[in-house]
């Protein structure tokens, strides 16, 4: 097989790889640049755009830096994804009114599909993104896994996976987006529930959480540490959507302690549709933890008229790079303005050196290719028994 990364080699998100022999050509991921200055422009690839030039396109998990430009593939190319990765997107896009791409099919653990000569393998990962895979692509008697973005520290036990995934396999395309992060050691979502735990008990006033409405994993960590400290937990309409368009076990709002309320009236025939839909006058009597985002921000000023803010909090639950953002600098200025304090509670979606070497040792690659990092030099000196390609 023969490995093209058409991006994604020496910077973290917008990957892009193909996988070839000599009758089938695949890609795994189609991201968009992290920066979105990048993005105006799609990036100059024979045959993914304007024509069907390859044969499927293969999809590790649903954020935009893996999935953003299968909205542009050629409707002729086969696009696998995720089953409750694809619920989480159209829910999404479904609320933002944008149509999503139609799938080719769906990954499932461990159910291999064939396009040609080429077969892949999905492999069931933890990661921020609800749903993610490893792939494995077999042909020609070779075995390359490309990892796509994956943890040992959140909720999907990591030693299951390692049991699981193949041995002595060839090519190893492995992330390494916190290997920049010199010393860096991942938190779990158990250690940070409790700390959330803690914090809730501590602070008596309302709670309010701003993290992102697709981190299923964060989700259920803010949920568990509500009911641990007998607090209701509120999910914007957003959040909502996506929360019932997976079900199960996921915290939404046919749960009996989850209630729904929307911070736009034009969304209240959607709103509609749930029982447990509520309003500020409910709400501002409520023992709470809110889920927000920080375009709500005159929500949250109309709401501290109707109830007292003293000893609230507001939980900060995203990477830390985001604050440089300007809304996002007015958000948190205003909420303090409000009487709440602001806490860190976050932990990486990636994978940490720890968690990269024994992934490494599980499945004895002959030879490994850095992606989706800023220090590829790292991994060289992760590993000294073999071969680390480091491709410019």
């Amino acid at each position: 097989m023969n490995i093209q990364i058409h991006r994604g080699q020496n910077q973290i998100g917008g990957n892009i790889i193909e996988v070839s022999t000599g009758t089938t050509k695949i890609l795994l991921d189609v991201g968009l640049e992290l920066d979105d200055d990048k993005n105006q422009e799609l990036p100059d690839i024979d045959g993914l755009f304007d024509f069907a030039g390859y044969d499927a396109v293969f999809i590790s998990h649903y954020h935009g830096d893996h999935l953003g430009l299968a909205y542009y593939v050629h409707k002729d190319i086969p696009i696998f994804i995720g089953e409750d990765s694809y619920k989480i997107i159209s829910a999404s896009d479904n609320y933002k009114h944008i149509e999503t791409f139609k799938p080719g099919g769906f990954l499932n653990h461990k159910k291999s599909i064939t396009v040609g000569d080429i077969t892949v393998t999905p492999y069931l990962c933890d990661h921020s993104a609800f749903d993610s895979y490893m792939l494995l692509c077999e042909a020609d008697g070779e075995k390359v896994l490309y990892t796509g973005d994956f943890r040992s520290n959140g909720r999907k036990p990591y030693n299951w996976l390692l049991k699981e995934l193949p041995k002595n396999i060839d090519v190893l395309l492995c992330e390494g987006t916190t290997l920049s992060r010199e010393g860096y050691v991942s938190q779990t979502e158990s250690e940070l529930e409790q700390e959330a735990v803690e914090l809730f008990k501590t602070n008596t006033g309302p709670v309010f959480v701003l993290q992102s409405s697709m981190n299923i994993d964060r989700i259920v960590t803010m949920y568990r540490a509500a009911k641990r400290t007998s607090r209701i937990f509120l999910e914007e309409l957003y959040m909502a959507e996506i929360t019932s368009a997976i079900g199960g076990s996921i915290p939404n709002p046919y749960f009996s302690d989850v209630y729904t309320f929307i911070t736009n009236p034009k969304r209240y025939e959607t709103l509609s549709q749930y029982d447990h839909k509520v309003g500020k006058d409910f709400i501002s009597k409520s023992h709470f933890v809110m889920c927000v985002r920080n375009s709500m921000l005159s929500y949250l000023q109309s709401l501290s008229e109707k109830m007292s803010f003293k000893n609230g909090l507001l939980v900060y639950s995203f990477w830390s790079g985001y604050k440089e953002n300007d809304e996002m600098k007015e958000f948190l200025n205003e909420c303090e303005n409000l009487g709440l304090k602001i806490v860190t509670l976050h932990t990486s979606g990636h994978a940490d050196e720890t968690a990269i070497k024994e992934l490494i040792g599980a499945v004895k690659p002959k030879k490994l290719i850095p992606i989706h990092t800023e220090n590829a030099e790292r991994f060289r000196e992760l590993v000294t028994d073999m071969v680390v390609e480091i491709r410019e």
